[in-house]
């Protein structure tokens, strides 16, 4: 076994599943502005990809419906979201419309700032916010 790590900082990092990883990897770099990080094949013969978001970590993977684990698409529903603090969420929704993104709630300026809500290539919830000043 390979030497782990000692000292390592916790770290919550979504893991999502995509039926098309390669697609979702392109389209959150083009809609939602990710950085490709990494995308390599499993022993299974799926893909795992990362991307980044002003140095946030997201994972992404191939689920398997026989082990509980599949993109909203293939269940019909989501389970889960992810929401994301940014700098300009005005510009974000407008690349993101721009990128042909589904945008479930317009902008909207709420009580823990200014947000909006899309839905990405396979049917997964993102949640976009710019917290309020003093916030």
């Amino acid at each position: 076994m390979a030497e782990l790590k000692t000292e390592v900082r916790t770290e919550v990092i979504p893991y999502i599943f995509y039926r098309d990883v390669p697609a979702a990897l392109d389209w959150l770099a083009k809609a939602f502005g990710f950085t490709e990080k990494m995308r390599t094949g499993t022993p299974s013969g799926g893909v795992h990809g990362e991307m980044t978001i002003d140095g946030q970590l997201i994972m992404m993977g191939q689920g398997a419906k026989e082990k509980g684990m599949a993109s909203v698409r293939d269940v019909g529903a989501a389970t889960q979201g992810v929401f994301i603090y940014l700098a300009d969420v005005d510009a974000h929704c407008a690349r993101a419309r721009a990128a042909g993104a589904e945008i479930t709630k317009p902008l909207e300026d709420l009580p823990y700032g200014r947000s909006y809500t899309a839905r990405d290539l396979e049917g997964h919830p993102w949640f976009f916010t710019t917290p309020p000043a003093g916030g």
